[in-house]
């Protein structure tokens, strides 16, 4: 498959290119808004067809899929113009702003038959699959999740992640995470309690907690940050077991990752060997192309998670709960 790129964005270079050139897969084109830019990453990964203009790149370049890893509030709108050239598309989370961008980019996207995926490139990594292996088999009714993805942008005030008109804040961009293995885990909560802090006074969250309730009665402990050194982690806690997991989404490269949890009294540490996520979630792509079938993370996974990040934001604006379905489109 034929990749493009929509962007010379960090997450492209580090982390999306690299996959894609250990794959039996090949990008053969990538646009920037300055083409000096996007000619020094074609340099660097030997890639032909350079453009200025993601618009040109999905008029005129020979490919089969596009990558989209745009600031949030660009996800849409170059999602649905790839989808007007007839081009699958792997796009970045969040997919949308809120729930009612998210069904219409999915609809669209239906509605011109092309394929579409959300890039929460953590659940195609194999300890995240034994994870929930080992709820579904072992496990007991789960009572608890608590997770949290936090870094620090100290010394950053100009990056796109706290730029309100493009739709930045922790939630969006790590708390997604957060958010996904609970649903993952747990299912759809049925209402939210959410807390948030512009410590910047930047316009959107740079600190934010919430709590998940589910009508079982069990509970999910969410968390992001830009404010606080690097944590990511989740723990899931059942009647009869736990299972914690560090390093949980973005994963260290080249190093031996762990999962560790209890069944029945039984303690457990299983190691796995460093494995590409990226290279993982971009094989299972065009797997789905070729085969007819649908992604693992496909449009209706992206508008649950979108539906409770909608709920969260809504609540920390409003300072109550919400249930989900209720929340609409709120600013901080």
């Amino acid at each position: 498959m034929d990749f493009g790129v929509l962007s010379t964005a960090g997450i492209a270079q580090k982390a999306f290119l690299p996959a894609v050139d250990a794959s039996d897969h090949e990008t053969v084109a990538i646009a920037s808004r300055s083409e000096g830019r996007a000619d020094a990453v074609a340099a660097e990964y030997g890639i032909e067809h350079v453009y200025e203009g993601y618009d040109r790149l999905l008029e005129d370049a020979p490919i089969d899929a596009v990558y989209i890893p745009l600031p949030n509030g660009l996800h849409a709108e170059w999602t649905k113009a790839a989808a007007d050239a007839g081009i699958d598309v792997i796009c970045e989370k969040p997919l949308a702003v809120d729930t009612v961008e998210a069904r219409d980019v999915v609809d669209y996207c239906e509605q011109r038959d092309v394929t579409l995926m959300e890039g929460f490139m953590y659940l195609y990594h194999p300890r995240t699959r034994r994870a929930l292996e080992i709820a579904d088999d072992h496990f007991g009714t789960i009572r608890s999740v608590t997770a949290s993805f936090k870094f620090s942008l100290t010394g950053r005030p100009d990056d796109i992640r706290l730029s309100p008109d493009l739709d930045g804040g922790s939630l969006m961009d790590v708390g997604c995470y957060p958010v996904s293995v609970a649903r993952q885990f747990l299912g759809e909560p049925a209402r939210v309690y959410a807390h948030a802090d512009d410590s910047r006074d930047a316009g959107v969250d740079t600190e934010l907690a919430a709590i998940l309730e589910y009508a079982s009665g069990a509970s999910a402990r969410i968390a992001s940050g830009f404010d606080t050194q690097k944590v990511q982690y989740y723990r899931v806690e059942a009647e009869n077991g736990w299972l914690e997991v560090r390093d949980a989404f973005d994963v260290p490269g080249g190093e031996p990752l762990e999962l560790e949890y209890e069944v029945d009294g039984r303690h457990a540490l299983e190691t796995f060997e460093p494995v590409d996520q990226y290279r993982l979630e971009v094989e299972h792509f065009a797997n789905c192309i070729e085969t007819g079938t649908t992604p693992r993370t496909d449009g209706s996974e992206a508008i649950a998670n979108m539906a409770v990040l909608d709920a969260i934001s809504q609540s920390a604006a409003s300072g109550g709960a919400v249930d989900i379905g209720a929340a609409v489109d709120v600013e901080y």
